[in-house]
């Protein structure tokens, strides 16, 4: 995903469960946005943030490979 695109997004865009700002992230050859405060991923599909809790993935710092 383009860098403007991204830097868009991060201006608008919050965590759904937290409300708390996110971060953009490469996990697992995916691209997304990361919320540390929850440690959940929401993954981007086609240039499209999946923004729902129950499609967020769970990360825990410990495992956690950028």
């Amino acid at each position: 995903m383009e860098k403007a695109k991204i830097q868009e997004y991060l201006k608008v865009l919050a965590c759904p469960k937290c409300k708390g700002d996110l971060i953009y992230k490469i996990w697992n050859e995916k691209e997304g946005f990361y919320c540390k405060k929850c440690e959940l991923f929401y993954p981007i599909e086609e240039d499209i943030p999946i923004m729902l809790i129950e499609e967020a993935i769970p990360l825990s710092e410990k495992n956690e490979s950028s």
